[in-house]
């Protein structure tokens, strides 16, 4: 079974999150390709497919929202998760989904979603991200919650494994 982990990240930690699953995947013995989503043409020779993207302002970023909408009909033809990353702190806030996830788990018939906890850097902002960060007071740190990530991952692999397993 071949997956596809597309990620629609920004400053990269969101990436990093998507390399993760895509190790836990393949450590199960599952033939999987980690790519940005701009650089995905076609879903053809993919059986699953997760797809993540980091959250800004409570929204998935636009070349994740793209992908879906550009790939909608393929997505929802195959097995697809999806992940968003974007809380920060200790505890993460904001609490609660991205607003577009309901539309986007519909449209794509996600079998599941999850969000993670995110990484802040203000040293990859721009100007008007940096006065964003800063009107909302957001925390700068890695707050990615590793094992969490490893433990979804896995739980996909085995999901995947019975879909392989003959009735």
């Amino acid at each position: 079974m071949k997956v596809l982990v597309a990620v629609a990240s920004k400053q990269g930690a969101t990436k990093e999150i998507a390399v993760r699953i895509g190790d836990i995947l393949a450590r199960s013995g599952l033939d999987v390709v980690v790519q940005p989503v701009e650089a995905v043409a076609d879903l053809d020779r993919y059986d699953a497919v997760i797809l993540g993207s980091a959250v800004r302002i409570g929204h998935w970023i636009e070349p994740g929202r793209r992908f879906v909408r550009e790939h909608a009909v393929a997505l929802a033809a195959r097995p697809t998760w999806l992940f968003s990353s974007g809380p920060l702190g200790d505890p993460p806030k904001p609490t609660g989904d991205p607003l577009d996830l309901p539309e986007l788990a519909a449209t794509v018939g996600a079998r599941g979603h999850v969000i993670f906890p995110g990484k802040l850097d203000q040293r990859w902002l721009g100007l008007a991200e940096r006065a964003i960060v800063g009107a909302v007071r957001a925390p700068e740190g890695d707050f990615r919650p590793w094992s969490e990530i490893e433990d979804w991952g896995g739980s996909i692999a085995r999901e995947l494994a019975e879909l392989l397993v003959p009735a």
